[in-house]
């Protein structure tokens, strides 16, 4: 085997010190697929909620769900951890009010449910 190469993966041979401009990979990351329709209407249904939920809640809080909105409406395959943490922030500012809130807590069971499945 003297003088067999084997070769996995890049592999980049360069000739003097001008110009080199590195690896061209030309490839792309694969498309995250999309939200389940039944997702996307759970998340809509929790976002009118919240919206009523809000004129119901203390400044305070109603700001703790301003903050929690946008990690709780973007992609599904991104951060995880932060849409759980969103969810069930929204989830214990619904709890804190009582049956007004209920809906609220509910919608996000429902929701929990569907990203776990």
């Amino acid at each position: 085997m003297n003088g067999d190469n084997y070769y996995f993966g890049d592999s980049v041979t360069m000739h003097g010190g001008r110009g080199n401009t590195g690896i061209v990979k030309n490839q792309t990351a694969p498309a995250a697929p999309a939200a389940s329709p039944e997702l996307q209407a759970a998340i809509g249904e929790l976002i009118v909620l919240v919206g009523q939920l809000r004129a119901q809640v203390p400044p305070a809080s109603a700001q703790a769900i301003d903050d929690s909105l946008p990690d709780i409406t973007a992609d599904p395959d991104a951060a995880p951890q932060e849409r759980h943490r969103a969810l069930m922030a929204v989830a214990g500012i619904a709890a804190t009010v009582g049956a007004v809130g209920q809906p609220v807590v509910e919608a996000v069971n429902k929701i929990l449910g569907l990203l776990s499945s």
